[in-house]
């Protein structure tokens, strides 16, 4: 039987192959293990992907995007003039994927394919993998497989440790994209997720980020124009200065995992600048931290402690960082095990899955219990993905004093300064991510309950989550939402939202062929305002940003326009509730004021 297993990773797409009883491969395309998940729409309509991408960008960067998976929540992508849609984008990925494993296979195509996905991903996102796989014509027998536990499938497979029914290990899992943690145990039948949970600020792009700041305090005093146009392009030469900078502090990131020190060519005027790993550790530190933070919390929700697992396994390209290891070893009293290339461990562990495990017809059950010390996972029952959603920690997440905050920018880094919207007098217009992501950090989701307004929920109401009526609502996000549940379809869930489903109650409801907006009651203030900041910074572009009042209820919301999709959060004081309108129609995303308008005529407490 022919398997390929494909992990389409946000930077990295691997992919292997089992056929004619020989042992899973990769699967090289264009002489790598490794294919960049990049698209390059072309003048003529058609997409481009991989390394042809990224050479293509170099002509005309606004037709690429490095990452599609990362926008999976968006729908469409607009690549220069072209509107095209995620579904379409991913399946370019796997499709030039598809084309190389059927060339080596002499024209057939493979019998089963297994495509990998994240454990917090939920129906709406599987469902766009799964389009997108019959689009690019991988065959009807798809299966899919969480990350972790291909993972964990792939270290039971070559550590010389047996992953026997009754043991679980932790998958650490730092992508480009984001932070994955799961517990997976060893069951009868295959395997299963315990618990996972996740941080979506934290990946391999924000490390690449967090140096390119970390260069612009050192360069930009020299021409703080220069630098800008840098920050935001507006010409064509602008991207590609823009595009190359990126590169090289990528490629100085990586470097600094094998060295102690490299130089990122700068473009002119400003001169090279010299970073060490050191100066690296000292950026990436506190985020780290909160990783291992979540690491250890999501192993203790499941009643074990990390000296009780068979081993804490590191995955994904980021999980290089020498610090990763050190920080887990230093904070968990464990050494954590990793390999050589962890880009390729979750396509190569996919295979090692029984076919059994991973039915989606599997019945789940969380742990009902904390475990034995003399046989740690002995009372674990199976609770395979794709289905099962475990339970968050009771703590609802780390309090927000544990968050880093961001270091203030010396003198003559230049820095973004408010201008106030011109359509409403009392929304305050924000420019760039920079300022959207310092606002989100000083705002912290709840309510107030106005004098009047006795006969709703009361903050001591709220401290819990509560019951929840027919279409997902809790009393509180009742008061929240006003009418908005009575005159509009409503189910559990936050598709499309950026919010995280695992972090509490939620309910969505469609408003109209365009609009749907999600509400969420979290465990804490705490995790409510972590909720809300994961949002904002998935925004970027001009930001509306206003005060709001209704329902004996007080907060604020931001709205923003990014890569054509439209989001507006808002946050409540006082009190772990919040909502998302999103825009999900997106032939036209429109403005910020366009979104906010709607808002306060049709979402807005008091006002729908």
């Amino acid at each position: 039987m022919r398997v390929l297993s494909v992990d389409l990773g946000t930077s990295n797409t691997v992919a292997v192959l089992s056929a004619h009883g020989r042992p899973p491969r990769v699967v090289e395309v264009d002489g790598s293990a490794t294919m960049p998940s990049a698209v390059f729409a072309g003048e003529d309509g058609n997409l481009v992907v991989g390394r042809d991408a990224e050479r293509r960008a170099r002509l005309d960067p606004s037709r690429f995007e490095p990452n599609p998976k990362r926008r999976v929540d968006e729908g469409t992508l607009l690549l220069g003039d072209s509107i095209v849609p995620v579904t379409d984008a991913l399946a370019a990925v796997l499709s030039r994927v598809g084309e190389e494993t059927s060339r080596q296979l002499g024209g057939t195509k493979p019998d089963e394919v297994r495509l990998t996905h994240p454990a917090q991903w939920g129906p709406t996102r599987r469902n766009v993998l799964m389009a997108s796989a019959r689009l690019a014509g991988l065959g009807d027998n798809l299966v899919l497989v969480p990350e972790p536990v291909a993972a964990a499938a792939h270290f039971a497979s070559i550590s010389g440790q047996s992953l026997t029914p009754g043991r679980a290990l932790s998958v650490y899992d730092l992508g480009a994209g984001t932070f994955d943690i799961a517990v997976v145990g060893a069951t009868q039948n295959g395997f299963a997720v315990l618990a996972e949970d996740g941080l979506p600020d934290l990946g391999g792009l924000d490390v690449d980020q967090a140096l390119l700041e970390h260069v612009g305090r050192e360069v930009s005093h020299r021409d703080p124009a220069r630098w800008q146009r840098l920050l935001r392009p507006e010409t064509t030469a602008d991207r590609r200065a823009q595009r190359s900078l990126r590169e090289d502090v990528k490629a100085a990131k990586e470097a600094l995992s094998r060295h102690p020190q490299t130089e990122v060519p700068m473009p002119e005027p400003f001169d090279d600048v010299l970073v060490t790993r050191a100066e690296l550790e000292a950026l990436v530190r506190p985020n780290l931290l909160r990783s291992v933070e979540l690491l250890s919390s999501t192993i203790r929700s499941t009643g074990m402690t990390p000296d009780r697992l068979l081993g804490i396994y590191l995955v994904g390209g980021s999980s290089r960082m020498p610090l990763v290891a050190s920080l887990i070893a230093e904070q968990l009293r464990v050494v954590p095990t990793s390999l050589d290339q962890p880009e390729t461990a979750v396509a190569l562990g996919a295979h090692h899955v029984p076919r059994e495990g991973i039915s989606a017809r599997t019945q789940t059950q969380p742990v009902q219990s904390a475990l034995t010390e003399d046989q740690p996972t002995a009372t674990m029952t199976p609770v395979r993905p794709p289905n099962f959603r475990p339970p968050t920690p009771p703590s609802g997440g780390f309090p927000a004093q544990q968050m880093p905050q961001p270091a203030p920018l010396p003198s003559n880094f230049p820095s973004l300064t408010p201008t106030p919207a011109k359509k409403k007098s009392n929304r305050k217009l924000l420019i760039g991510v920079a300022s959207l992501v310092v606002v989100a950090l000083a705002v912290v989701g709840g309510i107030f309950l106005l004098p009047g307004n006795s006969g709703g929920p009361s903050a001591a109401d709220c401290a819990s989550v509560g019951d929840k009526d027919d279409k997902g609502f809790t009393k509180c996000l009742r008061q929240l939402a006003g009418t908005v549940p009575d005159s509009n379809s409503c189910k559990s869930g936050v598709e499309s939202s950026g919010l995280d489903a695992a972090a509490g109650l939620s309910a969505t409801c469609t408003l109209s062929e365009d609009y749907q907006v999600s509400y969420l009651q979290a465990g804490s203030n705490e995790e409510a305002g972590k909720q809300a900041q994961a949002v904002r910074a998935s925004l970027g572009g001009d930001v509306v940003q206003a005060d709001w009042t209704g329902n004996g209820l007080s907060g604020q919301y931001q709205a923003a326009v990014s890569g054509g999709t439209g989001k507006l959060v808002f946050t409540v004081k006082d009190r772990p509730i919040l909502g998302v309108l999103s825009k999900v129609q997106l032939r036209e995303a429109g403005t910020p004021d366009e979104i906010a308008t709607y808002w306060e005529k049709n979402v807005q407490p008091g006002t729908s």
